[in-house]
Parts: structure tokens; sequence; C-alpha cells
């Protein structure tokens, strides 16, 4: 069985799960956190759905912060089975939610990863294979912009698979210099749009940008 297929039962088998908590909640069954905990796993599945499918729901700021928040979760959940003595009821739905949990926070985790394809724009992909071309004979790319009382300057590396990107913005007398790595180029192409307001079109071979400088 390929990983992918191993991955769609899994999807499969939660997504069942859901459906078998929402029931049990609508014939009167489960606990007073029962609603939360369907919540919660709805997200979680659709989070686990997105991963395998390779598509960007609801954007990937709030995934890694949901698998901290499962984590948690199921750690309480066991650590209070442990050491307390609930009903079957609330033990069933406590270890049920535990498990369901533990499995799917590395998944999230990895799915809530700002650095690959699936959370950038059609427009992106497109940019990004354009830079990836433009840095395959390992010339450093250079670019600068100015705009009202600020500044930034970029200059963008292909090293193997990574895409080094130094970086230094000034704005109202201060300034701030940090190097930063990618290893998707249409990430590294929407960094630069939204925190330096600079294009894949802006950036120049580092010699002709020193000798346009001069």
């Amino acid at each position: 069985m390929s990983l992918q297929r191993a991955y769609r039962l899994l999807a499969v088998f939660y997504t069942l799960l859901l459906v078998i908590g929402l029931v049990a909640l609508l014939t009167g069954g489960g606990t007073p956190l029962a609603p939360v905990q369907l919540v919660v796993g709805g997200l979680a599945v659709l989070g686990l759905w997105g991963y395998i499918l390779q598509r960007g729901f609801m954007g990937p700021r709030m995934w890694r912060p949901l698998a901290a928040v499962l984590a948690v979760g199921a750690t309480g959940q066991l650590l209070i089975l442990l050491g307390t003595s609930p009903d079957g009821v609330t033990a069933t739905w406590m270890l049920t939610s535990a498990v369901f949990y533990a499995l799917v926070v590395v998944i999230l985790y990895r799915y809530g990863n700002r650095d690959q394809a699936i959370w950038a724009t059609e427009k992106q992909l497109a940019d990004g294979e354009r830079l990836d071309g433009r840095l395959a004979d390992k010339t450093p790319l250079e670019g600068e912009t100015r705009a009202g009382g600020r500044e930034a300057s970029v200059k963008v590396v292909k090293a193997g698979s990574e895409y080094r990107t130094q970086v230094t913005r000034r704005r109202d007398g201060r300034s701030e210099a940090f190097d930063i790595t990618f290893y998707h180029p249409a990430t590294l192409v929407a960094f630069l749009e939204q925190f330096t307001e600079l294009s894949v079109d802006d950036l120049r071979p580092a010699a002709q940008t020193v000798k346009a400088a001069a």
C-alpha cells in the first residue's frame, strides 16, 4: 500500500469517526465537551484532507496553532483518564478524542508549513518558476525599492534546493537586516511582494545592480 493511499484511508476513517460522533451527540450521547471536541475534530479532518489533496484551506497560519491545541488536548485528556475514574461514556469520549487528536498532530503541523506550493497563487507559482530559471546559473539577484520613507534591498541566491535571501529594510531612520531561507520559489515571491514590495522583474544580477547604482 502506498503512503498516499494510507493517508486517504486514514482521512476516510477520521471522517467516519466524526460522523459517528455527531450522530451520537444528536441522539443524546456524549459529554458537555462533546460539541467542542466535534468542532475541533471537524477542523482537524478538513486540514487532513487538505494535506492529502494538496489543497490550501483557510490559510496556513491556523494549522500549526491547531496542531498545538490538539497535542495539549490529547495529553490533558489522557492525564485525566489516568488520574481520575470517569464514567464509561465520558471515558470512551475522552479516549477516542485523545487518540483522534494525537494521530493528526504531525500531519497538521506539516500542513501549516507556509513554504510549500499549496499556499501560493497561480501568479506566484508562475513567477516562482521564472525566478528559479533566473537563479539556475547560481548568479545572485539583487533588488532595491524606495517608497516614501521606506527602503528595502534584497539579495537572493540559490544553493542546492535552498533559496537564501538577505533582506535589509529601513524606515523612519530605523533599519533591520536578516537572512531567511526558502525551499519553494513561489513562497519567496510571496514574501518579497508582501515584505519588500519587490517583484521578480525588480531583481537584477548583482553585477548589473552595482553598475546601475554607480
